[in-house]
């Protein structure tokens, strides 16, 4: 079934022949600054996008394609990629398939009919996502694979973009080049959301602080989100508001006009190093998807009004104008693309798609066990000097603040690649004291402070993670982290799969969080849910409870990341930062400082700890837990219960193999639980030991299903170790009831 956009497109060609000045009119009358080469390239790319549009509504039709969203009306996003080098990296908006198919042309080889095709029907032969998704992207055209909808990839970008010069400051290797410019494209409709507006503002503070940031925004304006018009004027009015983004409008409607003003900004970008916006206008054909009915929203005759701002068209019009082609030589070549695209289109029928759930997730469990062990001892050949007069392993033991502190310090040393950043981390060492001394050993390029805002902070993480070095930020309380967890759950832990592997965002975000904070907390200072973390594929979740353990926990969740390119999130528990007894007096919360090589033959991640030799009842827990669970442990004891503590330490993935190892040894067993009853983690310690076949007695013991109120009455909803004894006692006397 043809688009009435292709009927209008033949039909106002064909006129042009029986009336040149119909041409004439439509024409861009900037042409003649234009290289004919420039306009002839454009128009190509643009009829290859149009037709690939029309191929996925017949896959569609055939049961053969699985996405529709297209890119006709957008074409005129064309001239950005013209603008741009086959080099800069580009992060793009879902109607960027202009943009696409120009870059193609920039790079030999290229087949991007082919390329965007596989990816329409879900073929393993897409070469970005393997299969897994309909997305822009190849690692030979500098794309980036993006599934966002909205604007949530403009913080990487962003972080992208104030990353590149970081790198090369540091000398860090980078496959970018020194002079690159970062380009991401986004919808009008997505201007307004909370991502946008934070990655434009934090775009906005760093060049206004004098740092640079190579950064070109291009948003693509149709006038209208899915159905919701946007008000005249708005985009404009928003976009043009931020100080140090300069502001430029173009037109997809007059190619050879967008084009002059796309050469100026990008050279301008490239080299000043400062930020800019480009407010495209286009048009949005055929609907928002091949299942929207946009007649249900907007008029025939509006519809209808549209087809004669067809970017396609005005580049035709301009070309015939100009005397580079006739209209019947037009029509050739739009046809010619017809054919082309359409011949690719039929050869994707029937393609090999995944067919296994271990070929869909092969990128998230990809795993590199030996170089990982490798990694996690890699030390530093001047540790002596970095660290001054005393190696920490040398020195006195350390709480668990500071035993993070020295790893940090090592991880740093070993690896001139990592950065560390986040909210008040540089000169103030963190609240807590974490990071203090970093910036001082290791500079300010290195350690710095970010905006408050963690969007922004993790966000720069995924840039700096594309440049190729290693971000450690920091998020200050768990609390803050969900006004942005998306970034973690949509753009982070997503990349290694829709890229099949090819890109990942290589990271260790450090978060204070959990509950029993004395002194201040409340809600946002106590927070122990970390539900949405354990939801997350391919994320790794690991929490310290003990300063002897923490380094080497540390030290594998940056090895996970270098060599597996995972994102990794370190929890650490506030209220055992630092603590230094178990019982009053007896020192058992501090421990001797364990150096990188001490890890060397040892397989920490899945691996769990164990405290204690009981055979009464294994104790299933972590981070605070493990200090409540031994407290309780030794009142058992007095009481003729025997109990071993088992320190979970990883909480995504579970080391499910450790934990059954160890629970087939028992006939009972207590999981412990510091966060809330529903979505907590002894729902999946329980769900897998049942799965296991488990014989004997279990139960859990949880926290309350509340938020954490400010002072004593915290206490009422967080589990004690009173709670822990009671259960472990009705566990061995035979009474599992629910606590």
């Amino acid at each position: 079934m043809r688009q009435a956009v292709d009927d209008h497109f033949v039909a106002q060609v064909e006129q042009w022949g029986a009336d040149p000045e119909r041409a004439v009119r439509r024409a861009d009358p900037m042409a003649a600054q234009v290289t004919p080469g420039r306009l002839m390239s454009l128009f190509e790319a643009q009829s290859q996008s149009r037709h690939l549009d029309f191929a996925a509504r017949w896959l569609f039709a055939q049961g053969e394609g699985f996405y529709t969203i297209g890119s006709a009306g957008h074409e005129g996003n064309a001239v950005v990629a013209a603008a741009l080098r086959p080099t800069d990296p580009a992060l793009l908006h879902y109607r960027s398939g202009g943009f696409l198919a120009a870059r193609a042309q920039q790079v030999v080889g290229a087949t991007p009919v082919a390329d965007v095709l596989h990816g329409l029907s879900a073929s393993v032969h897409d070469p970005i996502s393997g299969g897994r998704h309909k997305v822009f992207g190849h690692p030979d055209l500098a794309v980036l694979p993006q599934t966002s909808t909205i604007g949530s990839h403009l913080p990487r970008a962003m972080g992208l973009a104030f990353s590149l010069p970081r790198a090369q400051q540091l000398g860090a290797p980078s496959p970018w080049p020194s002079d690159a410019v970062v380009v991401a494209s986004f919808g009008d409709a997505s201007a307004n959301h909370s991502t946008t507006v934070g990655a434009l503002n934090a775009a906005s503070y760093i060049t206004s602080s004098g740092l640079p940031i190579p950064l070109l925004l291009v948003c693509e304006d149709n006038g209208i989100g899915i159905s919701t018009p946007t008000p005249r004027g708005w985009i404009e009015a928003m976009l043009s508001r931020f100080p140090g983004i300069s502001y430029d409008r173009a037109d997809g409607a007059f190619p050879a006009e967008a084009t002059l003003v796309l050469d100026r900004v990008v050279d301008r970008v490239r080299a000043t190093r400062r930020p800019a916006i480009v407010h495209l206008r286009t048009v949005r054909f055929m609907g928002h998807a091949g299942s929207d009915t946009e007649l249900g929203y907007r008029s025939a005759p509006a519809i209808a009004a549209d087809h004669d701002r067809d970017p396609l068209l005005a580049t035709a019009a301009t070309l015939v104008a100009d005397g580079q082609l006739s209209p019947v030589e037009v029509l050739e070549r739009y046809e010619a693309s017809r054919e082309f695209v359409m011949s690719e289109a039929k050869r994707v029928c029937g393609t090999e798609r995944l067919a296994d759930a271990e070929s869909v997730m092969a990128p998230l469990t990809m795993r590199r066990t030996r170089a990982v062990r490798i990694a996690a001892a890699v030390a530093a050949d001047d540790r002596a000097e970095i660290f001054g007069a005393e190696l920490p392993e040398d020195g006195e033991a350390l709480t668990l603040a500071g035993s993070i502190n020295a790893a940090l310090v090592d991880v740093m040393a070993s690896r001139p690649h990592a950065l560390v950043f986040g909210e008040d981390v540089a000169v103030k060492g963190g609240v807590y004291g974490l990071t203090r001394g970093l910036r001082k050993r290791f500079g300010a390029a290195r350690v710095f402070d970010s905006i408050l805002d963690e969007q922004t902070i993790l966000g720069t993480a995924l840039g700096a993670a594309l440049t190729g070095m290693l971000p450690i930020p920091e998020i200050q309380y768990l609390a803050y982290l969900h006004n942005a967890e998306d970034q973690l759950r949509g753009e982070a832990a997503s990349l290694r799969f829709f890229s099949a592997g090819q890109y990942s965002n290589a990271m260790v975000v450090r978060i204070a969080g959990l509950a029993y904070q004395k002194g201040f907390g409340g809600h946002f200072h106590n927070d122990n849910s970390i539900a949405v973390l354990r939801d997350i594929p391919g994320l790794v979740l690991a929490v310290p409870s003990h300063p002897e353990s923490a380094p080497e926990l540390l030290r594998t969740c940056v090895a996970l990341a270098e060599e597996e390119g995972r994102v990794c999130v370190f929890l650490e528990p506030i209220a055992l930062y630092h603590q230094r007894d178990l019982a009053p007096g007896d020192g058992r919360w501090l421990a001797a400082y364990r150096a990188p090589e001490d890890g060397l033959h040892r397989e920490a991640f899945g691996a769990t700890t164990t405290h204690g030799e009981g055979r009464d009842l294994l104790i299933i827990t972590f981070g605070n837990g493990v200090r409540m669970s031994m407290e309780a442990a030794l009142q058992l004891d007095a009481t003729g219960v025997s109990c071993t503590v088992m320190d979970l330490r990883w909480l995504s993935p579970l080391p499910e193999a450790d934990l059954l190892a160890h629970a087939a040894r028992f006939d009972r067993v207590l999981v412990v639980d510091e966060t809330r009853r529903s979505g907590g983690v002894a729902e999946a310690v329980l769900a897998l030991l049942s799965d296991a076949g488990h014989s004997g007695p279990v139960a859990r013991v949880t926290s309350l299903d509340s938020y954490i109120p400010l002072g004593p009455a915290a206490a009422l909803v967080l589990l004690s170790v009173e709670d822990i004894v009671r259960a472990a006692a009705g566990l061995v006397e035979g009474d599992i009831s629910p606590y």
